[in-house]
């Protein structure tokens, strides 16, 4: 009988133009965060920095559902590179700890540094125990889900996935190749259809009356993690397409023509297709052409050694954002500025958080992953799941 199942591979090709998007996905959040018109913390002063009201307006506008997509690629990356690199004889235990071993010591550290700072004195104990053990999501509270370091409501997520991914990719490896591409359809109509749901069977009122949606809306159809599986399942399919080199010749003005097309949707459309279905497919495109091209061995500026730094710093400067953005301003009376104060104060603040990414990386994730993440004996391969350091 004929295997459907792709060929073993000692060593799969790297994705190094994947590890440098990484970086522009954190920039998209930090972007939505530094131009929020109110802050989480008390007295809930204005992030965004320019004091000129149509400015103000403007760039909030222009980055308002960016935070929506760069987390949306997040868990499409980490489930292709969580496929892309499984191994059939990989045990599930040391999956599991790799996985833990990457995600909870940097969720530590600023767990304990927003609770130091500031989220002690106002998030009740249950909220900050639930935080601390990437639980706090499950809760339809929005003063629970978001509770302490904001942006660590995506590791539940992520940890729910890692928790799923050793039975999950059983199944994954069993599709046949001819039938990838129906899946990945079938997935993107799940897609669809988990947001019809939000709409039609979870409750709608009381309505929030910017978003119009209730919060138990918001909640299960961005923040609930399960809700969030299909992008990952998504990420894993595209994987197994490029694996089994099923992947059309996408040329790279096509992607970038998606994406803006797909940030175009994202700004048209109800708030409940921005949290992923109005740029599935661009997200899609944009990572499975990276991985293709860097299989083929195509050469990219994402490629290069300073785009290496900005995504092997991505996770941590996406985990210290939350405290660095709205601390930082909290500290500064939430004062606005005339534009040129204002970006200076934006610069200054990506450069404090791409400095905070990187101590986490270099001081917190490296080490940890060095120590007790590594497999106990050389396996002569370079092809692992952490050459592409997928976020949480």
């Amino acid at each position: 009988m004929t295997r459907t199942e792709p060929p073993a591979r000692t060593s799969p090709p790297r994705l190094p133009s994947l590890t440098g998007l990484r970086f522009f996905a954190a920039l998209l959040v930090f972007g939505f965060h530094i131009t929020l018109s109110t802050s989480p913390i008390a007295p809930h002063g204005p992030i965004n920095p320019f004091a000129n009201p149509g400015i103000a307006a403007l760039t909030e506008r222009l980055f308002i559902a960016t935070g929506f997509i760069g987390v949306s690629f997040f868990f499409v990356l980490s489930g292709f590179v969580l496929t892309w690199s499984a191994r059939p004889g990989d045990g599930v235990l040391s999956f599991w700890r790799r996985r833990i071993v990457k995600i909870f010591p940097n969720h530590l550290v600023m767990w304990a540094l927003v609770m130091l700072l500031y989220a002690a004195a106002v998030t009740p104990v249950h909220a900050w125990v639930l935080n601390l053990f990437l639980l706090s999501a499950y809760s339809p509270d929005g003063t629970v889900s978001v509770a302490v370091n904001s942006p660590s409501w995506t590791l539940c997520a992520e940890l729910l996935f890692y928790l799923l991914f050793p039975l999950l990719i059983r199944g994954i490896r069993r599709i046949p190749a001819g039938a990838l591409w129906l899946w990945a359809g079938l997935v993107l109509a799940g897609m669809v259809l988990l947001q019809v749901a939000v709409l039609t069977v979870v409750p709608d009122m009381p309505q929030n009356p910017f978003t119009h949606l209730s919060p138990y809306q918001f909640w299960f159809g961005y923040i609930f993690p399960p809700s969030r599986l299909l992008e990952f399942l998504l990420g894993a399919v595209l994987a197994r397409i490029v694996l089994e080199h099923r992947w059309p010749a996408v040329r790279r003005w096509q992607v970038l023509a998606a994406c803006v097309a797909g940030y175009a949707a994202a700004n048209l459309l109800p708030l409940v297709w921005v949290f992923n279905v109005a740029t599935i497919i661009p997200i899609a495109l944009l990572v499975a052409t990276a991985a293709a091209d860097d299989a083929a061995g195509r050469h990219t500026f994402l490629r290069s050694g300073p785009m290496q730094w900005l995504g092997d710093t991505s996770f941590g400067f996406y985990l210290c954002q939350g405290v660095t953005i709205f601390w930082v301003r909290h500290m500064m009376g939430n004062a606005t500025y005339p534009a040129p104060v204002a970006l200076a104060v934006v610069a200054g603040v990506l450069a404090l958080t791409l400095a905070g990414g990187w101590a986490l990386h270099a001081l917190v994730e490296k080490p940890m992953m060095d120590r007790f993440a590594r497999p106990r004996r050389t396996t002569g391969t370079t092809g692992h799941a952490d050459d592409v350091r997928e976020p949480a």
